[in-house]
């Protein structure tokens, strides 16, 4: 099949590898001359350009780029597609983008990759990123079953464990596990730095180790992407906050009051509670 990548950063340029090693003819779409070279070089893609046109032989089009930009570039893009081409995203917020592309373009499947890190740009692009990760899929009512089922094999092709949900519901999971942790994350450095005797703030800084790292890891992450995710998940991502805050408060109550049995309990659920969403 003839591919189309328009986005070639981390997520598009993975695509671009693993799809490429599969046999397919790969189209890479970029806003820079510069990354559409660079990511021929790599071997992403086979073929790359800043303009949308290349992508009109395409079977199926990947849109990579951020949030923001999904539902403009896919106004852009229809005009030079045949109406057979199947369009896809791959943004981590699923309600708006589909309520927005579906009316307009009938081989529209929403989707989400759940992989990737906190590097940006298509030498962050890596193979088999997709490999048992979950991708999930988010067709609707009107969604032609044929287009469906070719997704799905490009999806199977990754090594990815496919699941289907509608848009809302994806929105609403996310916002739990990917976008209420950035917010906390975030605010986990914010609160560093915070501390005013710098004498504490410097030594707090060389004695950060591996709990400091994980933790705050996808809170230095791209701002960008921090901001896009609050931006169209504002509703889900305000509901798990508060939720958020208000377990915090009970924290903040059991350590106060001294409830040291309590907290106890609580760490310890959370300990056993911890695998139903991460395999260490």
């Amino acid at each position: 099949m003839k591919i189309g990548i328009l986005g070639l950063g981390l997520i598009g340029g993975s695509l671009g590898f693993d799809l490429q090693s599969q046999g397919h003819h790969l189209l890479g779409v970029s806003r820079r001359e510069s990354t559409c070279q660079k990511a021929v070089d790599l071997g992403s893609v086979n073929e790359a350009s800043v303009d949308l046109s290349l992508l009109a032989s395409a079977d199926v089009v990947f849109i990579c780029t951020p949030i923001g930009l999904i539902v403009p570039q896919v106004e852009q893009l229809i005009s030079h597609l045949p109406v057979t081409t199947i369009v896809t995203d791959v943004g981590s917020v699923k309600t708006p983008i589909v309520e927005a592309i579906a009316p307009m373009w009938k081989n529209f499947i929403g989707g989400h990759p759940m992989a990737g890190n906190t590097d940006a740009g298509i030498e962050a692009a890596q193979r088999n990123l997709f490999v048992n990760r979950p991708y999930v899929l988010t067709p609707i009512e009107t969604t032609p079953s044929s287009a469906i089922t070719v997704l799905e094999e490009i999806v199977r092709s990754l090594g990815s464990i496919i699941y289907h949900c509608q848009p809302e519901k994806h929105d609403r999971a996310v916002s739990w596990i990917s976008h209420l942790p950035v917010m906390v994350s975030a605010s986990l450095i914010a609160a560093c730095l915070s501390e005013t005797d710098l004498e504490i703030a410097h030594l707090a800084q060389n004695l950060a180790s591996s709990g400091f790292r994980d933790t705050s890891r996808v809170g230095g992450g791209n701002p960008e992407l921090g901001v896009m995710m609050a931006q169209y998940n504002r509703q889900a991502l305000l509901h798990s906050l508060h939720q958020y805050r208000q377990n915090l408060d009970e924290f903040i109550y059991l350590i106060e009051q001294e409830k040291w049995e309590q907290l106890n309990e609580q760490m310890k659920l959370n300990q056993q509670t911890r695998p139903k969403f991460v395999k260490d």
